[in-house]
C-alpha cells in the first residue's frame, strides 16, 4: 500500500451494529498498518464497550459521534430528511470533506442510496448509481449490476452500469478489456425487452467488449466478466443464489448424517467438503459498491458477521488503492467525447 487509507464506518448500522463492526475493524487494523478506521456512531456506546481494544490502535482508530441511528426497516425518505446526524449520513459526509477515503455501512439499503446520492452526486455523465458485487461461478467470479439500486432501467442507463462494470473489474481484478454480457431470456437477438435491446444496440457500437446476451445460468458458469441488469432481476438473481447455496449446504447436511456409514463418509470427503464450502462461502463475497457516485461506498450485508464485515473493508481500501471512482470518470468522459 502506497499511502494511508482512511475508512468511515457506520458502526450503528445493521442488524447487529457495533458488535460485528467494531471486531472487524480491529482485524482489519492488525491486518494492514497503512489502514485508518473512523467508528462513526455513539460515543457512549461504543466507548463504554470498545475503549481498551480501540486504543489499542490509538493512531490510526478513533470514535467520530453520532447521535441518531437509521433504523433497517426507516423509509429511505424519512432518513434522508430526519436523520442528518445518524451515524450512516456523518460517515458519508466524512468522505464528502475528504477525511475519509471511502465509507462501509451494513445499514438501510434504501437510505444508504438515497443519502449517499444525495450527499456524494453521482459522477458526470451516470445518472443513478448502480450496485455491484462479484458471484462466484465455475471460472472464478462475475460482477454483477444493479443488484437492487434501480428496478427500473432505461438502454442507456444499462449502458452506463455496463460502463461502470468494465472500468471496476480492470481496476480492481486488472483484466484490460472485460467481457460485458447482458441478462436476458435468452441469446438470440429477437429475445428481450424493449429496454435490453436498445442497450444491446448502445453496447454494440461503443468499444466496450460486449459479447452479447447471456442466461441466468450464465452467471454461475462463467464466461462473462461483467454482467449487466436492471435492479429488479438482479436483485432476484443475487437472492436466487444465496437460497439455492443454503440449500445445497443443508442437503449434504443431511446426506451426511442419516447413518453410520453416511457419517463415515462426510469424515472421508471431508477435506473435499472444506474447499467447496470455503469456495462458494457468501461471506467471501459480502460488501457490494455503490459505483457511480463521486466517492467509495461499499455496502455489507445487514446481516453480516465479522468475517463478512470484515471482506466489506477489504472491498473499500482496494477500490480506494485503485481510484475507483476516478477510472469511472475518466471512462465516462471519454464515451461522452465520442459521442459529440
Amino acid at each position: 500500500m502506497t499511502k494511508q487509507v482512511t475508512i468511515a464506518l457506520d458502526a450503528m448500522g445493521g442488524d447487529v451494529g457495533p458488535d460485528v463492526v467494531v471486531p472487524a475493524a480491529l482485524e482489519i487494523l492488525k491486518k494492514h498498518q497503512d489502514v485508518c478506521i473512523t467508528l462513526v456512531g455513539d460515543e457512549a456506546v461504543l466507548g463504554a464497550k470498545y475503549s481498551s481494544e480501540i486504543a489499542q490502535f490509538e493512531s490510526r482508530c478513533h470514535i467520530h459521534h453520532a447521535s441518531q441511528v437509521v433504523a433497517m426497516d426507516e423509509k429511505a425518505s424519512s432518513a434522508l430528511r430526519g436523520k442528518k446526524d445518524s451515524s450512516m449520513r456523518v460517515a458519508l459526509n466524512l468522505v464528502k470533506s475528504k477525511e475519509a477515503d471511502a465509507c462501509v455501512s451494513a445499514g438501510n439499503t434504501g437510505a444508504l442510496l438515497a443519502t449517499a446520492r444525495f450527499v456524494l452526486k453521482t459522477i458526470p455523465g451516470i445518472d443513478r448509481p448502480a450496485i455491484c458485487t462479484a458471484l462466484p461461478n465455475m471460472q472464478g467470479s462475475s460482477h454483477v449490476l444493479d443488484l437492487g439500486a434501480n428496478i427500473e432501467s432505461t438502454a442507456e442507463h444499462l449502458f452506463q452500469f455496463a460502463v461502470m462494470g468494465s472500468e471496476l473489474v480492470y481496476a480492481v481484478e486488472g483484466i484490460e478489456r472485460p467481457k460485458i454480457g447482458l441478462l436476458n431470456i435468452g441469446e438470440e437477438e429477437v429475445k428481450g425487452n424493449e429496454q435490453v435491446k436498445g442497450a444491446a444496440t448502445l453496447l454494440t457500437a461503443s468499444s466496450l467488449n460486449y459479447i452479447g446476451f447471456v442466461e441466468g445460468d450464465d452467471i454461475f458458469k462463467g464466461g462473462a466478466d461483467v454482467i449487466v441488469t436492471d435492479g429488479f432481476a438482479g436483485n432476484i438473481s443475487l437472492k436466487s443464489s444465496e437460497g439455492v447455496a443454503k440449500m445445497i449446504g443443508q442437503f449434504m447436511k443431511e446426506a451426511f448424517n442419516k447413518n453410520i456409514f453416511t457419517k463415515l463418509a462426510g469424515l472421508i470427503a471431508m477435506p473435499v467438503l472444506k474447499s467447496f464450502k470455503y469456495r462458494v462461502d457468501p461471506r467471501r463475497y459480502n460488501g457490494a459498491s455503490l459505483l457511480g457516485l463521486r466517492g467509495i461506498v461499499v455496502k455489507s450485508h445487514g446481516g453480516a458477521d465479522v468475517m463478512s464485515y470484515r471482506h466489506a473493508i477489504d472491498i473499500a481500501i482496494v477500490e480506494v488503492e485503485k481510484k475507483v471512482p476516478e477510472h469511472i470518470h475518466d471512462s465516462v468522459a471519454a464515451i461522452l467525447s465520442e459521442k459529440e
